[in-house]
This record gives C-alpha cells, structure tokens and sequence, in this order.
C-alpha cells in the first residue's frame, strides 16, 4: 500500500484549523502497529565543532580561535567517552562533527598530528575502534559524504543520518542557510539518494520555522517520501522545531507555533505511516507539549542520552529515561528501547556480517 497523499491533500493538513486538526489527528491511528513508542540509548560525541557552513540557527558550530572550540577529539578521548556510555547501557554511539571540518589548516594539522590525511580515514577508524572495543553501534551524522564515502562508512556503522531540512533553494538566500554552502538541497538531496543505492539504513528529516512557507514543508516531506518509495532505507523522519539560543544570528526569529507543529507531524505521519517510517519528535525541543505529538502520529523520541547533552541544542537537556517513561505511559503509550538501526534493516541485505554479529551479541 502506498500513500496517496498529494501536496495539495499535504497543504490542507497544513492549514486545518479547529475541528479538522481533531479528525486528522484521528486518521493517524490507523497506522500505529502497537502501543510502542521507541527510543534510542546513547552518547553524543562530537569529534570536532568547526564547519564549513555557518547556520543561522546553529550554535554546534565554532571558531578556530575559540579556545573552548573542540578541533580534534583524540581516540582516547572518545573511547574513555565511550566507556563511560557502555557502563549506562547505551547502545548508540552518536558521532557529530562540522561539514568538511578538514578544509580548515586548524583540523587539517591535528589530523597529521594523528597520522591522518583526510577527516573521512578519522571518522571510519573512530567507527572501527567503537565497534572492535565496545558492545556500541556507529551512527554517524556528519553533513554530505561523496558516494565513495558512503560506501566506506556503510561498512563500520549500523545506520547514518542527515537532516534534509528543507528542499527549497530559496532558504539558501535567507540568513538560515546564506552561509551554508553544505545545506544546498540538491547536495542533500543527492547524499541521502546515494545512501539508498548503497542500502544505507537512514536517518533524515525537515526542520520549522526557518523561514520556509507551507508549500516547502509539503514540498519537502514528498521529497523524502520520493526517496524512501526509490530505495526503501529510510527508516525513520524527525520533524524538528527551530528553537532560539541566545548569541545566534537567528536568536530573534519567531519558532514554528505549536499548531504548525501538531500539523507537521500529522502531514508527516499520514504520508509515512503506510510505510512503516517511524516520525520522531525531539522530547527536550517540546519539553510541555511532547505528548500531544504522540497522539498526532509520532512514535519515536529519537537518541537520548543519561551521559552525554545535545550539543547541537545546548540549552535544551534531554528528560531523564524515568521521566521520558512517564510522560509516554501518561499519554497511554508504553516506552521501548531500540537500536539506531531499527529492526527490519538488520539482515544481510542492509548490513554486513560484522554489523550483524555485533547486533545479535547485544541482545
């Protein structure tokens, strides 16, 4: 079964108001498979926080002179980081980094000083290491990667992931990406296509109210829908709210109302729901208004970490595992933990027998 949904029946979803938004809430149920609503365990490490792009939203992002900037975790670093998780139990080992950080002298200096010439043999070596030395999984989300790269990273990590945002060019002239020549859609676009040729199991999404009309949020959930239909190996679509922080060129800009919220996740389930993709929400961007999202669709909460903040929304902590269960069973849903990659992608069509192996001892 596929979903028949057009932009036109997206738009409507879009702009419902009063009591349309209750009977489109209602049409979501057909789509829940069980009372399940899933997160991952794990631990955000960032390897490194310069980037060649320059968001308006973001503060993951810092200055080569920032003396509080991170321009080269070591392997130590990361496997004491790593260890440090596994004694929590987690299961994900989220590794973050800025757009080719190596076209910067700074990282390109650290990386010789490792024994390294490219940040892409740093990254497959750290994803190794994780899998040959803890009972952790890669997942790696580090901007666009060539078809080549890809193929590298597909064989030491269970799963990866980059957000499409938005597929309009336009965004790419207002201050959210004018700066950002790695948020260029088609560049997305072209990686999460070449991560479905390479039966990538994958991780995107949109974010609001970065100045985007209603037209590009339709726009840009078809987009991804376009993908999954070709290649199948999206697995799961966050929909995520821009959020203010003090100090970013954005810091002014409005966020995404509430009801754009509640409408985006609906839009989102009903044209992902027949494929089984699950839609996640981040808990700790909606902190008083997460469960409502449960009862639009979404039945994910995405990776959440006992030992590690979100270092891409710094001002915004992750509930506690207690906490994320009680707000879950108060909606009448029950917490489930999961792996990053999600159970239909672990087979030998997606993954390798390494990957495999290391799943089956987890459990």
């Amino acid at each position: 079964m596929h979903s028949n949904l057009t932009k036109e029946d997206i738009l409507q979803i879009l702009n419902a108001t009063d009591s349309e938004i209750i009977d489109y809430m209602s049409q979501t149920v057909q789509y829940r498979e069980n009372n399940l609503i899933t997160f991952s365990k794990n631990v955000f490490i960032p390897l490194t926080e310069i980037c060649r792009n320059d968001c308006g939203y973001c503060n993951f992002k810092k200055n080569p002179d920032d003396p509080q900037a991170i321009i080269l975790k070591t392997k130590q670093e990361v496997l004491e980081s790593l260890k440090e998780a596994e004694k929590y139990g987690c299961k994900e080992a989220l590794f973050t980094f800025g757009e080719d950080a190596d076209e910067e002298e700074i990282v390109r200096l650290k990386l010789q000083e490792y024994g390294y010439d490219k940040m892409i043999d740093y990254i497959v070596d750290i994803c190794q290491m994780t899998l040959d030395e803890t009972r952790l999984l890669p997942h790696t989300n580090g901007g666009n990667f060539s078809f080549e790269d890809l193929k590298r990273l597909k064989e030491v990590n269970a799963s990866l992931g980059l957000m499409l945002e938005n597929s309009s060019s336009r965004l790419m002239e207002l201050p959210a990406h004018n700066k950002s020549p790695g948020k260029n859609p088609k560049l997305r676009l072209e990686t999460i296509s070449n991560a479905g040729k390479l039966k990538i199991p994958y991780t995107t999404g949109i974010l609001i109210g970065i100045g985007e009309t209603k037209e590009e949020v339709a726009e840009s959930l078809l987009a991804i829908r376009d993908l999954y239909d070709e290649y199948g190996h999206i697995q799961e679509v966050i929909i995520q709210n821009f959020t203010p922080i003090p100090g970013i060129e954005m810091e002014n800009f409005p966020e995404p109302t509430f009801l754009d919220m509640i409408r985006t996740v609906i839009a989102g389930t009903l044209l992902f729901g027949d494929a089984a993709v699950s839609i996640q929400v981040p808990p700790n961007l909606n902190n008083d208004t997460a469960q409502i999202f449960l009862l639009c669709g979404a039945d994910d909460w995405g990776g959440v970490s006992p030992v590690s903040p979100d270092y891409v929304n710094i001002t915004s902590p992750w509930p506690g595992i207690d906490e994320l269960e009680k707000l879950t069973n108060d909606a009448g849903f029950e917490l489930a933990e999961r792996l990053c990659v999600y159970e239909k992608y672990i087979n030998g069509e997606w993954l390798n027998e390494n990957l495999l192996e290391k799943i089956a001892n987890l459990s």
